[in-house]
C-alpha cells in the first residue's frame, strides 16, 4: 500500500486546494488580484504537469513534464512570498505553503536527476 505522504498526485492536489483556501482569505484589490491569479495558476500546474508526467510514454517527455512541475513550484513560492508580504496576517499560512512548494522542488529535482 502506498504511503500517502509520498503520493505526489494526492500531495500536489492538496497543495492546490490549500492555495484555494488561502485565496478565500485574501482581500481582493489592485495589489492582490494579479498575485492570486498567478498563484492559482502555478499551484494548479504543479499537479497537472505531474499527472501528465505519470502518463508519459518517453523518458524525455517525462523529464520535461517533471521540470515543468518544478518550475511551477518555484513560481508558486514567489507568489506566496508576495502575498505574505502584502498581507502580514497571512504570512504564517503562506510560509507553510512555501515550505511545501520547496519540498516539491526537492522531490522533482531528485526525480529529474534519477531519470538522466
Amino acid at each position: 500500500m502506498k504511503n500517502s505522504k509520498f503520493d505526489l498526485e494526492q500531495r500536489t492536489e492538496k497543495f492546490f486546494l490549500n492555495v484555494i483556501d488561502l485565496r478565500k482569505k485574501v482581500p481582493r484589490n489592485s495589489l492582490t488580484r494579479r498575485q492570486i491569479s498567478q498563484l492559482i495558476g502555478s499551484s494548479g500546474s504543479i499537479g497537472a504537469n505531474w499527472r501528465e508526467a505519470s502518463e508519459c510514454e518517453s523518458r524525455r517527455d517525462f523529464s520535461h513534464k517533471v521540470k515543468l512541475s518544478r518550475k511551477e513550484a518555484k513560481e508558486s513560492q514567489l507568489w506566496l512570498k508576495g502575498i505574505g508580504h502584502t498581507i502580514k496576517s497571512l504570512s504564517g499560512d503562506c510560509n507553510k505553503l512555501i515550505a511545501e512548494a520547496k519540498e516539491f522542488v526537492y522531490i522533482f529535482t531528485s526525480i529529474i536527476n534519477k531519470v538522466k
